[in-house]
């Protein structure tokens, strides 16, 4: 397992490209988002989320997350009403993860029954640099060490992945916080999980 440092404020385009052959060929890395340390895989690569599910412990039928860069890329994988445009417009890049329904593209396995999709676009150079030289989304998932935390630094997370993921992103130390999630696949948007994003700003006028 490799530990790659790459500068969290002005990411080296050199290292992301190599990080994104790495997804490309269906390994799974881990890295820093604005959240958490996470771990993820290019969503087009079946056989790097099995394996991502396995080390995650997860359900397969409990589907996760994936980044985008921007709006734009979010309305491909997802269908967005003008009420939910105009909610992310004020939320992103940061700390939320949008539960909306999808679009045809999503493979079946990253989908609810409910046919709805959970999307981020965090507020971290490293994970949006990486999605957009990627051009398509990365699956990211949380993982706790042996006290049930969240990592804040690669160092954590490369003694408990060791052996488990191709490769750790070293983007410094973070306060980690889990996302708030809001569904906005209904008429109105509906706060899931209170987390690291302010709520209140959801339903100012």
């Amino acid at each position: 397992m490799q530990i790659q440092k790459i500068n969290p404020v002005n990411p080296e385009q050199r290292l992301i490209r190599l990080v994104v052959e790495r997804l490309r060929r269906g390994e799974v890395i881990a890295y820093p988002t604005d959240t958490i340390y996470g771990i993820g895989c290019d969503i087009f690569q079946k056989s790097a989320i099995d394996r991502l599910y396995k080390i995650k412990g997860k359900d397969p039928n409990k589907p996760l997350s994936f980044l985008c860069p921007n709006l734009t890329d979010i309305s491909t994988y997802a269908q967005v009403s003008n009420q939910a445009f105009n909610i992310m417009k004020r939320l992103v890049p940061g700390p939320y993860t949008f539960v909306l329904e999808a679009s045809r593209k999503v493979p079946k396995v990253m989908l609810t029954r409910r046919k709805t999709v959970g999307i981020r676009i965090p507020n971290n150079n490293i994970c949006l640099m990486m999605v957009q030289l990627l051009g398509n989304p990365i699956i990211t998932t949380s993982v706790k060490n042996t006290e049930n935390e969240l990592f804040n630094d690669a160092e954590e997370i490369g003694e408990r992945l060791r052996g488990l993921v191709d490769m750790v992103i070293d983007g410094g130390r973070i306060i980690a916080h889990h996302s708030t999630i809001i569904d906005l696949s209904g008429d109105s948007p509906t706060v899931i999980r209170e987390g690291k994003g302010d709520t209140s700003i959801i339903f100012e006028e």
